[in-house]
């Protein structure tokens, strides 16, 4: 199981912090925190229930992290195995995931897809979101998998969504001329664009899309002396 010690900073103070396998015992902390980072008019329909959380440390616990901050949790993100084919890029959220709960996770797969990552409004300024990242493609690492993958939201997107598609909104946060509060995290975690999926999520900020967004592994190899066949 997965344990990090290490300090966070506020007002330049080191303040103790730890990512571990969440439990069964975390889970009213897991359901505020999606309730305080994504408030309205992100729908409350999408915000974790116990059944989802107990599929995600009953399915697959080595990708369900959370992050405490003094003994506080203060941030989480959540993971599932996938057999990927690069081909074949499209998808929604609730078809990858299984609506977050996850049933169709593939022990087997070459992928770790992320779920969700989601950190308390009150904590945003420790740079929490980027050690939970760090620490997922770590798993990826240890797996023996291909890649890290997963849909990032666009909320700046529907501001533009009059003025150019989703891949040229893509395109212009990459290239540094916009800025988006998700995608341009992203890029600071070591994220890179596959494409923009269209019907991804209902999202009214993102237009319902979303972009693939992945962290390929840099160990990964296809010798036969590779931890797993993957």
């Amino acid at each position: 199981m997965y344990r990090k010690e290490f300090y966070v900073f506020k007002d330049e103070k080191p303040i103790p912090a730890v990512i571990r396998n969440y439990e069964s015992k975390d889970f009213p902390s897991l359901i505020r925190i999606q309730e305080e980072s994504f408030p309205p008019p992100f729908p409350s329909e999408l915000w974790w229930n116990t059944k989802q959380l107990s599929n995600h440390v009953n399915l697959f616990p080595e990708g369900a992290l959370c992050l405490e901050v003094n003994g506080e949790i203060a941030a989480s993100m959540t993971g599932l195995m996938i057999d990927y084919d690069p081909n074949h890029p499209d998808h929604s959220w609730e078809e990858i995931t299984d609506n977050g709960y996850i049933t169709n996770h593939n022990p087997n797969g070459n992928t770790l897809y992320v779920v969700d990552i989601g950190v308390r409004p009150a904590y945003r300024k420790y740079g929490l979101g980027k050690w939970l990242m760090q620490s997922m493609y770590e798993v990826v690492v240890h797996l023996g998998l291909k890649r890290l993958l997963g849909g990032g939201r666009m909320p700046g997107y529907h501001k533009e969504a009059d003025e150019m598609t989703a891949d040229q909104y893509l395109d212009e946060v990459v290239k540094g001329n916009k800025k988006d509060p998700v995608i341009t995290f992203l890029l600071r975690c070591g994220r890179t664009p596959v494409k923009a999926a269209a019907d991804y999520l209902d999202d009214e900020e993102s237009c319902n899309y979303a972009a693939l967004m992945e962290w390929k592994n840099p160990y990964f190899t296809t010798n036969k002396d590779q931890k797993t066949n993957k």
